[in-house]
């Protein structure tokens, strides 16, 4: 977990990034199919974002690391299952990897893998 992904991120760093977009993307889901109508940012400010929650990322235990990931991917991975097909038709239409969240998390997955296999 402390293994070193890149000068500034660790293994847990990354974890919770994984984590931390999964939640807000959650609760993107919810306001969604609450209004029925999807409002996606042109693109989220992700760089500064991820910059300003390193720190924070850093300070998390390796336990709670490894608990949030998993809990939060359950969390929106069941969610997905209760956004109404409209709402996905929408979100599908104008940025997939919203909602198909796999794909973020295999470049993350992907990196980490490789970072343990040395």
């Amino acid at each position: 977990m402390a293994r070193p992904l890149t000068d500034a991120w660790t293994v847990a760093a990354g974890l919770c990034h994984l984590a931390f977009w999964d939640r807000l993307w959650l609760g993107k889901f919810d306001e969604w199919n609450r209004a029925g109508a999807v409002a996606l940012p042109d693109r989220p400010d992700a760089d500064r974002i991820n910059d300003a929650m390193l720190a924070w990322w850093l300070a998390v235990s390796h336990d709670q690391a490894r608990s949030e990931v998993v809990a939060a991917a359950e969390a929106i991975d069941s969610r997905v299952e209760t956004v109404s097909d409209a709402v996905v038709d929408q979100i599908l239409a104008v940025r997939p990897r919203t909602i198909v969240r796999a794909v973020h998390r295999r470049e993350h997955l992907d990196q980490i893998e490789h970072v343990l296999d040395t």
